[in-house]
């Protein structure tokens, strides 16, 4: 919710905090700086900037050739643990400096991921995010939250997405059933409730994950971005790294017998909540399906994104009013075009027009995530990810001061609702 009002006189001093995310693009860290204060059972969270910082080359190079389906040695993995802890502390450190006016709490690193063990049967066994916290603790002199996603799996759930409890909390209350979409590397959405906000519970457990009306559910519908991405490089053999606007699949047509292959991947018909990853959608995954007549670029293009505007259309068409979206996804036109053709009558729009910088959206929901963290108090939404129940989430890197959080119940409350003030 979108508000000028300003926080009650008598509530907590405010926190501020710097949200660090990279997804499955990997190609740049986003940093969104924020600050949250708690005021009665409301989180206000005032934004104070974001910055964009590609990896180095190099390094970029070294984390996409090291990914699946190739192969890897552990002495890469620990240089690219470094190498990725470290550009997160260049970001975090500027945005320490040039967002936040030198003056910092605490930093949240979602960390690079660089495996997600998807089984078979749907569930998931174990995550993999890389990007040391000890390097961004040096560097700032801030505690760090981080590795946010394994307590779930550990609990029985997908680990992803984790962006629910922001969603649930920022839009809840709308009205009719509004659902949350980012269009990263992977789309995945968060389906709120049609209820009043205080009509489901952030802790307790839910009897069945399909009562839409009575919890958010949150999963992966499937590639957004990153078979359009992968695409696009292998079209262009490496010129482009994606397509700037659409301007590929605005040229080309839609094949039915491609687009027929595609979608018969056994990954969309399974219930929610499900995960899933660049271990599934990658390249060779998709040349596979491109024989026995290799199609033109523009017409790879436009087909990749009728496939993804369709696998997220079809998980949502039949409980959706309203789709936010945000991520990457949401400045190539055609994506979004070909997205609003398939949900007639469904009111599609950013999140910028909600407040929240949708290239920034994911890096302040990790903030919030981190604040639950360091107030001992659950960041997952019961019944959202499959998990046996909410857990606090993630580990803290203590500052060079020794610096803790307060333990569970010290002086806040769980939150029910989420604000976006506008800054002073």
């Amino acid at each position: 919710m979108l508000s000028d009002r300003q926080p009650a006189a008598g509530s907590q001093s405010p926190l501020r905090v710097i949200g660090l995310m990279s997804g499955t693009s990997h190609d740049a860290v986003d940093a969104a700086a924020c600050e949250l204060r708690l005021a009665g059972d409301t989180l206000v969270l005032t934004p104070l900037g974001h910055l964009s910082v590609p990896y180095p080359t190099a390094l970029r190079a070294d984390l996409m050739a090291a990914l699946p389906p190739a192969s890897t040695t552990l002495e890469t993995v620990c240089r690219l643990d470094t190498g990725v802890g470290q550009a997160l502390a260049d970001v975090a450190a500027r945005a320490v400096a040039e967002l936040c006016g030198g003056r910092a709490d605490l930093v949240v690193s979602h960390g690079q991921t660089v495996f997600h063990w998807a089984a078979s049967d749907g569930g998931v066994r174990g995550t993999l995010q890389i990007g040391e916290p000890a390097w961004i603790a040096e560097a700032t002199g801030l505690p760090i939250v981080s590795g946010l996603r394994t307590r779930d799996v550990a609990a029985g759930g997908q680990g992803a997405p984790l962006v629910g409890l922001f969603d649930a909390l920022w839009l809840a209350g709308r009205p009719g059933t509004t659902v949350a979409l980012n269009l990263g590397g992977i789309a995945n959405v968060t389906v709120l409730p049609s209820a009043s906000p205080r009509a489901w519970s952030l802790v307790e457990p839910v009897s069945s994950l399909v009562e839409l009306v009575e919890t958010p559910l949150a999963f992966d519908t499937g590639p957004a971005c990153a078979l359009l991405d992968a695409a696009t490089r292998h079209v262009t053999a490496g010129r482009l790294a994606f397509d700037a606007d659409g301007a590929l699949a605005a040229r080309g047509r839609v094949l039915p017998d491609l687009l027929a292959r595609l979608l018969d991947e056994p990954y969309y018909a399974r219930p929610a909540p499900k995960s899933t990853g660049k271990e599934l959608f990658n390249l060779d995954y998709l040349l596979a399906r491109l024989v026995p007549t290799p199609p033109t670029p523009e017409d790879l293009l436009a087909t990749l994104v009728a496939l993804t505007a369709g696998t997220v259309a079809d998980a949502v068409r039949h409980t959706a009013t309203e789709v936010v979206a945000s991520g990457g996804g949401t400045h190539n036109p055609v994506l979004m075009a070909a997205l609003r053709e398939e949900l007639p009558g469904v009111a599609v729009r950013t999140s910028d027009e909600l407040g929240v910088p949708s290239q920034a959206k994911e890096a302040l929901a990790f903030a919030v995530l981190g604040w639950h963290t360091w107030h001992g108090l659950p960041s997952v939404l019961a019944g959202a990810t499959g998990a046996r129940h909410p857990s606090v989430l993630g580990s803290v890197t203590p500052g060079p001061d020794g610096w803790y959080p307060p333990g569970r119940g010290a002086w806040v409350g769980q939150p029910t609702r989420l604000e976006i003030s506008r800054p002073v």
